[in-house]
């Protein structure tokens, strides 16, 4: 399902217009986007909770020359960890 199937389902759901379910999703994405990328969480009890996380430096293999070693840089990521309610409803689900 992309965003505007989305939209559409939550507009057919909510008696909303898909075109307000579309800028109510362009705002909660911004939103969240927003709130992560300046080291806080997002959490929707039971549903789950988005934040940021740092990846430690580390070395590796280099795929393209075996054996050779470079170095990976740390860096922040996005993360999202699922809420109980949703892991059992997807683990329920057949």
């Amino acid at each position: 399902m992309n965003k505007a199937e989305l939209a559409a389902e939550i507009a057919a759901r909510t008696n909303n217009t898909k075109k307000a379910v579309e800028e109510m999703l362009a705002a909660l994405t911004d939103v969240v986007t927003e709130v992560v990328s300046k080291g806080d969480r997002v959490t929707l009890v039971g549903f789950g909770t988005f934040e940021r996380r740092e990846r430690q430096a580390r070395e590796t293999n280099n795929p393209q020359k075996p054996g050779q070693k470079i170095k990976v840089p740390a860096k922040k990521v996005p993360a999202f960890s699922a809420g109980k309610e949703f892991k059992e409803r997807v683990a329920a689900h057949k």
